[in-house]
């Protein structure tokens, strides 16, 4: 990479975390918005059985256990397909749950509620940030990647796992908002930290590729 790119992706990465930060702050001191109040009120307004079951299904892969025992088993993937340094990092996707609790924790700010907006599927524990946008973004991102970078792998299994990864990417936000969840802020700041650690995963994984061949 060079001096040029790195200056300007430490910009948009300073950016980043800048708007983390300042997103953090307005939930802190403004927990129910009305730009939050808002934009569940658009997402929620198509309301029927269909939509119900089906934005369940997208965030299924985000509970716990689940999420944990489908980065293990895709981590065992790679691991016996050979991809050892794959499967490593596919693990690490799951320091996201950690982060995620932690901020919860700190910011503490509380659930949608009942009042306020339609309550599809009771969520437990903080709103802030949304730890299934969170890690959608880190885990169906690097998978995205891993997708891209193993040109040995058939193209249409890394066109459909691409694809499928990208989709769920873009619908969980919807998704956690429609199900009653999470506020359009805490999917926002799950997306902007899940950007951040992707970057420094992706970033390690791939500056160590060009020594390992």
């Amino acid at each position: 990479m060079t001096p040029h790119k790195k200056r300007i992706m430490l910009y948009v990465l300073g950016i980043i975390i800048l708007g983390f930060i300042l997103l953090t702050i307005l939930v802190s001191f403004f927990p129910h918005s009305l730009i939050d109040r808002e934009f569940s009120e658009e997402v929620q307004e198509h309301q029927n059985p269909f939509l119900d079951s089906a934005m369940k299904g997208i965030s299924w892969f985000g509970y716990v256990p689940i999420s944990v025992v489908m980065v293990i088993v895709v981590s065992l993937i790679f691991f016996l397909l050979k991809y050892t340094r794959e499967a490593i990092y596919i693990l690490l996707t799951l320091i996201s749950g950690l982060i995620s609790w932690i901020l919860k924790i700190l910011v503490n700010r509380p659930r949608p509620t009942e009042d306020l907006v339609r309550i599809v599927e009771k969520a437990n524990h903080q709103s802030f940030p949304s730890g299934h946008t969170l890690f959608y973004t880190i885990f169906f991102g690097f998978m995205v990647l891993l997708m891209y970078r193993l040109e040995e792998w058939p193209k249409w299994v890394r066109i459909t796992i691409g694809a499928f990864c990208l989709l769920l990417i873009f619908l969980i936000p919807f998704s956690r908002i429609y199900l009653g969840a999470h506020w359009f802020t805490d999917v926002l700041g799950g997306f902007l930290l899940g950007i951040l650690y992707l970057f420094i995963l992706s970033y390690y994984y791939l500056e160590k590729s060009r020594f390992v061949k």
